[in-house]
């Protein structure tokens, strides 16, 4: 693969990194955002570099560079066309779906670091078409750019709903209450005592998951797994894998259960691990080649975490660009995300449900703590007294000491287009972590899309994983049918 390099012309203005992304762009981290959408369209290539010439001098992190000290952004003039690669596809390597290709094309990408004498993204144009597009484009930006909330708030700020070309689609989130309804209307003494309690159990929560952060940081290892990873993992090649499930029948779970969308996808991804690992284990006690998946084969005493990224802005939900790129926004652009330690029950459950329950109960306990607070605060304190290079080792000794990380983005309610191109998904992930499985959800015009990064050295049928997850949800909802909740 090759890429045209010219040299940028560099400007005056100069910026310091900010703490998190000189963390980002220690060695020891590195990591690369990944946002892949398909097209129902054939893609033009000169309606994309048209749109950046116009666009991209507007925002100073796609137009800056490192400085050679590597302290600071270095504002230069982009040569677009630097950015953008349109490879030769001979049509006999594509196949007979496209979709090998494209899969082998950006595992491929995740070997070619980003050029640090230019700014840190490409944008890749495959005219292949697969089975849910026309046309795929992938986009590659360093994660010191900017965290997933930046990314897809920039995507939508280039883009409009299909159905109304004059108008973007931000989708929008309500803060759930703090205090029950019914107790608003109660005595000032009943609401004191809720107060005390409550502040109570926030101030224990925190301890505790203080004490098992450093103790992740310093010794506490997750069970090795077949799906755990190394600290040598993220510089082997990366597979994405995607699968699409009805965001529909994720709601109708949630509102019968009582429960967030978020609850639901932790219920489901736990449910369909434990399957998989299941699965796998019981193939060591495979009798005659005959094996039922109900039959309890996971190891006893399993410790299995998963880091569970949280946004720390203070304004949640998507914002338009420019309100995130305004001086003191309480929405503003950057990596402003932290993560919480989330334990995982790997077990075999009759009933469904108790995955839904239990990720229910995780959640509300972990909602009542400042955690993921805490941990920026430390990684961020760390790099002002220490310097770049002991924090990313703070950073990441808790991603090299657990399984997996998950994350949930909300996007576009409607189904929206780039300059007259209707996008079929939009599926976001992430290469150069220390874990060999990644799962990122995200929902998209009444669909709910899993995306996938692996290490296919350890997990070579994702699919699978996919699968169990697809299964797992007709499961739960036909439980709940069972019951008469639904």
């Amino acid at each position: 693969m090759k890429v045209r390099i010219s040299k940028e012309e560099e400007v005056e203005e100069e910026q310091p990194l900010s703490p998190m992304a000189s963390v980002f762009l220690s060695p020891e981290v590195d990591y690369c955002g990944v946002t892949i959408m398909g097209f129902k369209t054939k893609f033009c290539p000169d309606v994309l570099l048209d749109a950046l010439k116009h666009n991209v001098s507007k925002h100073p992190r796609f137009s800056s560079k490192l400085s050679e000290d590597g302290a600071k952004w270095v504002e230069v003039q982009v040569n677009v066309e630097d950015h953008v690669v349109v490879p030769f596809i001979d049509p006999k390597e594509i196949g007979e779906d496209g979709q090998g290709f494209v899969d082998d094309y950006i595992s491929r990408l995740t070997t070619i670091p980003l050029d640090r004498s230019r700014p840190l993204w490409d944008m890749h144009i495959l005219n292949v078409k697969t089975p849910d597009a026309e046309s795929v484009v992938v986009t590659r930006s360093h994660h010191s750019l900017g965290d997933g909330m930046s990314m897809i708030s920039l995507i939508l700020a280039c883009t409009h709903k299909t159905s109304d070309p004059g108008n973007t689609d931000i989708p929008s989130l309500k803060r759930r209450e703090t205090v029950p309804r019914g107790l608003r209307k109660q005595g000032w003494f009943l609401r004191l005592i809720f107060t005390v309690g409550s502040t109570m159990r926030l101030l224990w929560n925190t301890f505790v998951d203080t004490v098992l952060l450093f103790a992740t940081i310093l010794f506490l290892k997750d069970t090795k797994t077949p799906l755990k990873g190394g600290k040598d993992v993220g510089r082997n090649p990366t597979r994405f894998y995607r699968r699409t499930i009805s965001l529909d029948d994720i709601k109708l779970i949630k509102n019968s259960m009582n429960m967030t969308i978020n609850d639901v996808l932790l219920g489901v991804t736990q449910a369909a691990l434990s399957r998989y690992l299941n699965r796998l284990y019981g193939k060591n006690h495979e009798v005659d080649r005959a094996l039922t998946w109900n039959q309890n084969h996971l190891p006893r005493k399993l410790r299995f975490r998963a880091g569970c990224t949280v946004n720390l802005r203070s304004d949640i939900g998507f914002k338009p660009l420019a309100d995130m790129m305004a001086k003191d926004s309480k929405c503003r652009w950057g990596n402003y995300f932290s993560f919480i330690i989330l334990p995982f029950s790997i077990s075999l459950q009759t009933d469904p449900l108790v995955y839904l329950k239990i990720s229910k109960s995780i959640m509300a306990r972990k909602k009542h703590s400042y955690h993921a607070a805490l941990a920026y605060f430390i990684i961020k304190s760390i790099r002002t007294v220490f310097g770049a290079k002991a924090a990313s080792t703070i950073f990441n000794r808790p991603v090299v000491n657990l399984t997996t990380c998950v994350s949930n983005v909300i996007g576009p309610m409607e189904e929206i287009s780039f300059r007259g191109h209707p996008i079929a998904y939009i599926a976001p992930s992430n290469y150069g972590q220390s874990q060999a499985l990644l799962v990122h959800y995200m929902s998209y015009a009444g669909k709910m899309i899993i995306s996938l990064a692996v290490d296919p050295r350890i997990i070579p049928d994702p699919h699978k994983i996919c699968d169990d997850m697809e299964e797992s949800l007709k499961e739960m909802k036909a439980a709940l049918s069972e019951k008469g909740l639904l």
